[in-house]
């Protein structure tokens, strides 16, 4: 197992705890920050391995549409079946608006499930995001809270699809030249997810009191439900093993990186503390499930 990223998870969440305001200074990296970890995912985006994907299209068609349905559907059910805040309400719209994260590809690989069919789904889920997450936000949260549509668009263009298109194309460029780098770059995405996530910490410092059993069940709930309806969905279409760990683990794992961005810069601290708590629990959650897919693999 991969310790690297709870050390720094660990290490940052105890800065924010003793010394929050050198932390919370550093807000205006968190943009940044994403971006980069989108520019070196981008890096990594090869066509022979998508081209392997779309060689069979129905499970990248059926792994995108449950990506961008069952995540901000279940947030919605979640959170008016709870009554949360609407800070809160909102808090979970946005974080199931998101699409896939980076770190659904490593948690994909150490399950022995479908890599390239992973990549592909979180670039796709990525590219779409650009105006679906800001259409989800819009249509579920318009009756909570004012929202303004382009300017996420203009948001998640500028953190996510930008960043995207420029590393895959100096990758193109380039070619092998950058093959020591990109080693470096799972690393530095782990330290900069972690370094967000003490940022936030950070500024909700004096507002940790909000984070009440009840916004912790319904994380549990949103991840969880999300595993789940998932694998339902993809034993029913009879899919291959490998294509149904696939496409679980994209969808229960959220680009949870994005969602503190965008709850923190147009809405404010509260918003962004669904996406920090997701982000610690669904890389613990993954990891659990893929447990209990070996310990299952072994017995069969």
């Amino acid at each position: 197992m991969n310790l690297s990223f709870p050390f720094f998870i660990t290490f940052f969440l105890l800065i924010a705890f003793f010394a929050p305001d050198f932390l919370s200074t550093l807000k205006g990296l968190i943009p940044i920050l994403l971006g980069l970890v989108m520019f070196g995912m981008g890096m990594t985006i090869e066509f022979k391995d998508i081209k392997k994907v779309i060689d069979n299209p129905k499970w990248l068609i059926v792994g995108t549409v449950l990506q961008l349905t069952i995540m901000p559907l279940l947030a919605y059910l979640l959170v008016n079946f709870f009554e949360l805040s609407n800070e809160l309400f909102l808090g979970f719209i946005i974080l199931g608006s998101c699409p896939g994260g980076t770190a659904s590809n490593v948690f994909c690989y150490l399950a022995n499930a479908n890599l390239p069919l992973s990549i592909t789904l979180t670039i796709t889920s990525t590219v779409l995001a650009t105006i679906l997450t800001p259409l989800w936000i819009f249509i579920l949260a318009k009756q909570t809270i004012q929202v303004n549509f382009w300017s996420l668009v203009q948001s998640t263009f500028w953190i996510v699809l930008f960043p995207l298109i420029d590393g895959f194309v100096i990758r193109k460029i380039l070619k092998n030249k950058l093959n020591n780098m990109l080693r470096f770059f799972p690393k530095f995405s782990e330290f900069s997810i972690a370094l967000i996530i003490g940022i936030i910490f950070s500024i909700n410092s004096k507002s940790l009191h909000e984070i009440s059993l009840v916004l912790i069940i319904v994380i549990l709930l949103h991840n969880i439900l999300g595993f789940l309806l998932s694998f339902v969905v993809c034993s029913l279409l009879n899919f291959p093993k490998d294509i149904k760990k696939t496409i679980t683990i994209e969808v229960g794992m959220q680009n949870s990186g994005l969602g503190m961005a965008l709850s923190l810069f147009h809405f404010g601290k509260i918003v962004a503390l669904p996406s920090v708590i997701f982000s610690l629990w669904h890389n613990v959650s993954a990891m659990i499930l893929i447990n209990i897919w070996k310990i299952k693999d072994k017995d069969t």
